[in-house]
């Protein structure tokens, strides 16, 4: 039987999955809108295949940090102020993207929407960056002392096996949100995503494989865990294949399927890599946190479990309606609010 500190980790880790399968597409279609859309309506179409679903998305990183703070409060703690400078960026990208979202389309002005438009590609481009790196240290290992504090500067980690962690997640949400917008747009922007997303399929497969080696050089996962981890990053690997081909046949609804459970699959490894540790010490293995030593007390954990629970169907209730009304493909002649 699953304890409550066991619970809460699946839990975080859920919330981070949904995240990084639903965040995804929306940082891949941000970066990709500048450069895929040839004229201003183009863009503004492309902006609006994720105008429903962008702000939605985004709650899933506020639950996350929320969960964390609740019931592991040692792990918050030493993860906010030790990648502190980081996510500080990362906050003012997201701030940037969101405001240029919703500013773009006030002034029908060149310079004005050009500006709002390099807002929205640096928004779109530093989080997943950024996430990328930090993760990364997470399961590398970041020099974490007896007190739980994570010592060193912020130069520490930008290590190359970071770097390219954080080009891995960028190229990955690149793919995911052509083929995303393959499914919410019709004629050429549809040809247009479809043609991009094979041509960088290769890329991504190849990046995500030299992290993968990476990973075995610069971790402890594949010894702590054993063979049956490795299952994990073959079975993203086959996903990642099934998704080119199903782009080859124009099988829209089959790739995106494909290129989440390629994100899915990844972050799933990534925390049963670090299982039961929540941040791994590079300075002693007596200095891990883990989910009992950073974890709130049980009594906390219970009361947060029964809220949780009761919340919990609502909020998905919402978000899958959203969905549901929102499915209908972006029509070039249709209002366009971006």
């Amino acid at each position: 039987m699953l304890s409550l500190n066991e619970l809460w980790f699946i839990l975080v880790s859920v919330l981070f999955i949904g995240f990084f399968f639903l965040e995804g597409f929306d940082f891949g279609v941000g970066i990709v809108s500048r450069f895929l859309g040839k004229s201003d309506q183009e863009r503004r179409i492309l902006i609006n295949t994720i105008g429903p679903y962008w702000d939605a998305n985004e709650v899933w990183l506020i639950t996350a940090g929320g969960a964390m703070f609740a019931a592991f409060p040692e792990w918050y703690a030493t993860l906010f102020s030790g990648f502190y400078i980081p996510f500080v960026v990362l906050l003012l990208a997201l701030i940037a993207r969101g405001v240029a979202f919703e500013f773009r389309g006030k002034m029908d002005h060149g310079i004005w929407k050009k500006t709002w438009d390099a807002a929205i590609f640096i928004g779109s481009l530093l989080p997943p960056f950024l996430f990328g790196v930090v993760f990364a240290n997470l399961i590398r290992g970041v020099p974490i002392d007896s007190h739980k504090e994570m010592i060193g500067s912020v130069f520490d980690l930008l290590n190359g096996y970071a770097l390219a962690g954080g080009v891995a997640v960028v190229l990955l949400c690149i793919l995911h949100g052509l083929v995303f917008i393959t499914l919410r747009t019709n004629g050429v922007l549809r040809d247009r995503a479809r043609k991009a997303a094979r041509d960088i399929g290769p890329a991504v497969a190849a990046v995500l494989l030299i992290f993968a080696v990476m990973t075995y050089f610069s971790t402890d996962i594949y010894t702590v865990h054993g063979a049956q981890w490795i299952a994990l990053p073959v079975l993203a690997g086959a996903a990642l294949v099934l998704a080119g081909l199903f782009i080859k046949k124009k099988r829209d609804g089959w790739a995106f399927a494909m290129t989440g459970a390629v994100i899915i699959l990844s972050v799933v490894s990534m925390f049963i890599g670090l299982f039961p540790r929540v941040m791994v010490s590079s300075i002693s293995p007596d200095f891990h946190l883990t989910i009992y030593n950073a974890a709130s007390g049980a009594y906390s954990l219970k009361v947060m479990t029964y809220i949780s629970l009761t919340i919990l169907p609502f909020v998905l209730g919402y978000q899958i309606w959203s969905y549901y009304v929102f499915r209908k493909r972006i029509d070039d002649k249709e209002h366009l609010e971006y």
